[in-house]
C-alpha cells in the first residue's frame, strides 16, 4: 500500500494519518466495530437530544452510508466464507454466521434510513420525531446487539482457525474495496 493510500485509509476510518494501519484484517475488522459501537453512542446522544458537533454528524454519515456497507462486505465476502471452510463442526460457526447474516440484512435495510433521518436533522433545528427516535434506538440496539456476538464469538475462532493466507488474501480484498492498492509484499 503506498503511503498516500495508507492515508486515505487512515482518514476513512476517521484516524489521525499518523496511526499505524495493522497489517491483519481481523484488526481492522475489530476497529470497525469499535467505531460502530461509537456511532451507537452518537446515536444515543441524538435520541436523548444532546448536542453532536457538526464533523461528528458528518462522520455518523459517512459511515452509515459509506464504511459500514464496507464493512459488512468484508465480512460477506471474505470472513464468513473462509470461516465456513476452515472451521471444524464442532465449531457450530454456521450457525451463528447465519444469525449474523440476517442482521447484516437488516443493517444494509435500516443503516441507510437512519442515515437519512439524521441528515434531515442537519437542515433543521428541530427535535427528532419520536418515531425517528424509535428507529434510531433500534438500529443501535441491535448493532450493539451484534458486535457482541461478532467480538465474543467471530473473531477469536477466526483468530484460531484462518490460516496466513486466508488473511493476506482478506486484506487484500479489504483494500480494493476501499480503492487502495496493497503493498507490494501484501500482494
Amino acid at each position: 500500500m503506498s503511503t498516500d493510500d495508507g492515508r486515505r485509509l487512515v482518514a476513512a476510518r476517521g484516524q489521525n494519518a499518523r496511526a499505524a494501519i495493522p497489517h491483519n484484517p481481523l484488526d481492522l475488522i475489530a476497529e470497525d466495530h469499535m467505531r460502530e459501537r461509537e456511532v451507537c453512542t452518537m446515536i444515543d446522544r441524538l435520541v436523548a437530544d444532546l448536542p453532536i458537533a457538526d464533523e461528528d454528524l458528518k462522520q455518523l454519515n459517512t459511515f452509515l452510508r459509506k464504511q459500514l456497507p464496507q464493512h459488512l462486505a468484508d465480512e460477506e465476502t471474505d470472513l464468513f466464507p473462509m470461516m465456513l471452510s476452515r472451521c471444524e463442526p464442532e465449531d457450530e460457526i454456521d450457525k451463528v454466521i447465519d444469525r449474523l447474516l440476517s442482521d447484516h440484512s437488516h443493517a444494509i435495510a435500516d443503516a441507510p434510513a437512519v442515515a437519512e433521518i439524521i441528515q434531515s436533522r442537519a437542515t433543521t433545528v428541530a427535535s427528532f420525531s419520536d418515531a425517528d427516535k424509535k428507529d434510531m434506538k433500534k438500529f443501535a440496539h441491535h448493532s450493539r446487539r451484534h458486535l457482541i456476538l461478532e467480538n465474543a464469538v467471530i473473531l477469536p475462532i477466526a483468530r484460531a482457525r484462518l490460516t496466513a493466507g486466508d488473511l493476506k488474501q482478506m486484506m487484500r480484498h479489504m483494500l480494493e474495496r476501499r480503492g487502495l492498492k496493497p503493498m507490494p509484499d501484501d500482494a
